[in-house]
Formats: structure tokens, sequence, C-alpha cells
């Protein structure tokens, strides 16, 4: 990252945005993650229990298949990407800014993610403030598209063991339990207001989000609201022309990212613990005992849940994983493959992605002169 007098060409609020992306703030997700791995393994670290994962060239076949799952879903999400903008993104750019995209929600709290940085990320790219607005608010109705139809759908068929292992009844909620209902119907809101904002009426919308702005607590947010409601009334202007089929399109993308993300933990249980059944039905439980958990990381105070899902993994799965000290090596493989990759990447993309954008800055300046 640059000094601070080599962002003078940018405003205020895009040097916060720049600050964001600084690689030096890999350190603190790492420090956690790691921190909790370390914690839990000398607290609950079986030797025994170790040694029935076995390292053989099965268990690589399903970490190499993963792996390639992993790959699929990112290239989904550049597709995605592609297919919003239109085709003024080649493959190439896509795949590139998806990675800074991750790199963002990696190192910040989960209940904030990548938007702030996706707005400046892609308005640096030459892409018009219409188009800019368009692609990240409506990734975000997407991605929660995705969840408001697939949790119920999971509910139907596993009732509330789709959350936790020995739920019988809604009646025997925990304290994580209620999170995961507090998480759920917090994005059918906030999903509900964007769709509305985007499909229907873009301007009530926006008089709503301004009008809670006088309450005094929100005060200091009025700019922002109005933003957001210039915002959501170009994105919608740009969505309503678009067809079935742009949509269409764009919705599968997302199903096959998310699908997939999921799926990789499937696949790392069922390389390395022979004992977890791999029938349809159980393995069908497995991914939505995760995605269910990942509701609960969505609102995660950690840098890209750092830590969460380490805590967590055990008791969403000890049914399956028995072993705790197998669920921490199973976590802890599982993030390395998703989590800790995008901070690698990067750490490798940004400092040349910036580079590009000053070298860019410049040229317009001296064409000016």
């Amino acid at each position: 990252m640059r000094r601070p007098e080599q962002l003078e060409d940018f405003s205020k609020n895009q040097q916060k945005v720049l600050k964001s992306l600084r690689t030096s703030r890999i350190i603190l997700p790492i420090l956690i993650g790691v921190g909790v791995v370390l914690y839990l393994l000398w607290r609950q670290f079986d030797p025994q229990e170790f040694r029935k994962i076995q390292w053989t060239s099965y268990a690589l076949f399903w970490i190499g298949v993963a792996l390639l799952i992993l790959v699929i879903r990112h290239l989904a999400y550049a597709y995605r990407l592609r297919l919003l903008s239109e085709g003024v993104f080649g493959w190439r750019k896509c795949i590139e800014l998806i990675f800074i995209w991750e790199f963002s929600s990696a190192v910040s709290p989960t209940s904030l993610g990548g938007s702030a940085v996706a707005f400046f990320v892609l308005a640096q790219e030459k892409l018009s403030a219409a188009k800019t607005a368009t692609i990240v608010l409506y990734t975000i109705v997407l991605d929660t598209l995705f969840f408001l139809i697939t949790l119920p759908l999971l509910y139907f068929l596993f009732g509330t063991g789709m959350i936790r292992p020995n739920l019988d009844g809604v009646t025997d909620l925990d304290a994580w339990g209620y999170y995961f209902l507090l998480g759920f119907f917090l994005m059918l809101i906030y999903g509900t207001l964007f769709y509305y904002g985007l499909f229907k009426n873009p301007l009530q919308l926006k008089r709503v989000l301004v009008g809670f702005t006088k309450i005094r607590f929100f005060r200091k947010y009025r700019r922002k609201a109005i933003d957001l409601g210039n915002e959501i009334m170009v994105a919608s202007g740009q969505l309503k022309r678009q067809n079935w089929k742009f949509h269409s399109l764009a919705f599968l993308a997302t199903v096959v990212a998310w699908l997939f993300r999921f799926l990789s933990l499937n696949c790392l249980i069922i390389g390395l613990l022979r004992s977890v059944p791999t029938d349809f039905w159980s393995q069908f439980e497995v991914y939505g005992r995760f995605e269910s958990m990942f509701i609960i990381l969505a609102f995660s105070p950690t840098p890209g849940g750092a830590g969460i899902i380490e805590l967590l993994f055990n008791n969403f799965f000890n049914d399956y994983v028995t072993s705790a000290t197998n669920a921490t090596v199973i976590a802890t493989l599982w993030r390395v493959l998703t989590f800790y990759s995008y901070l690698l990447a990067g750490v490798i993309i940004i400092p040349n992605w910036l580079r590009k954008v000053i070298e860019e800055l410049r040229k317009k300046r001296l064409q000016k002169k």
C-alpha cells in the first residue's frame, strides 16, 4: 500500500476505501483464525482421533475435487460480473476483480462485506455510475434471493435439524438457533427492501431511506441515504430494461457460486473421514447445515468471520464429524482453500491493480494540463 501522500488524487471517501484494501490488513484475520485453531487444538487435540484421518490418494482426490469446484465457483462469480457489465469487462478482468472483491470481504467484518469496495473498484474501471450501481446492488439482491429460497426448502426437508444436531423442534432452539433466525429475518427485510426499490418503486424507497435520517440517531447518515437512494433509482432503470434471459443467467450463476462454496466442505468431509455416510440425503443434510451456519457467519463482527467458523464447526457437525480434533482439522483446511487463499491472492493482485489505477489518474492529470 502506498504512503498517504501518494493518495492525494483520491477523495476522502476513496482514500478510506483504499486503506481498507491495504495488504497489511491480512494480519488481523490470520492472527484471529490461527489463534483460535491453536487454542482448540491445545484444549482438545486427540492424537488417536487425528490418526483416523488417512492422507491417502483417496483423500487427496477429494481435496482436489474441493479445489476444482472452488475454481468453478470463482468463475461463476466472474461470469456474473461479465454478464452484469454487459461485456464491458473481459474474462481476465472479471476474474481479477472478483479476487479483489473477495479479498475486501475477507479483511472486513462479514456484517459489512465488500460492497463499498466494489463500488470503488468498479468505478476505477471506467464503468459508468449507472452500471456500477446496477452491478453492486443487483448482486446483493441475487445473493440474498438464493438464501431466501434455499433455506425454507432445507427446513421443509430436514426441519430444525438443518440448523443444529439433535434439534427436534423450534422449542429446542438454543442461542445459536435464535441467532440464525435473527440473521434470516434481517436478510429477508433488506432483501425485500432492495428488491422493492430496484424493481417496484425506487423513488418510494429513497423517500423511506431519507425519512429515517430525520431520527436524531440517523441524522449523520443523511448524505449516505440520499446517495444510496439515487443509486437505487439509477440501477432500477437499468435493470427494468433487461429481459428474462439476463435475469435467469444472473441467478443461475449465483446459484452455482453458492452451491459450490458449500459443497466444497462435503468433499473434504468425504475425503478425510471414511466413517461419514456418503449417501445423498446425509450429504445433503451436511450441505444444509453448513448453509445455515453461514447465516450466522454473515453477521460476524470479525474480518471474514475469522475464528468463528472454527469455533462453531464442531457444534454444528458433531453428529457427522464426531471428533472435535478432526472437526478443527477439516474446518481449518476448508478455510485455507476458501479464505486464506484469497488473502494471499489479494497480496499479489491488489498492489499491481492499484499501480495501474494511479497511473491512469496521472495520465488524465497530464492531459488536462
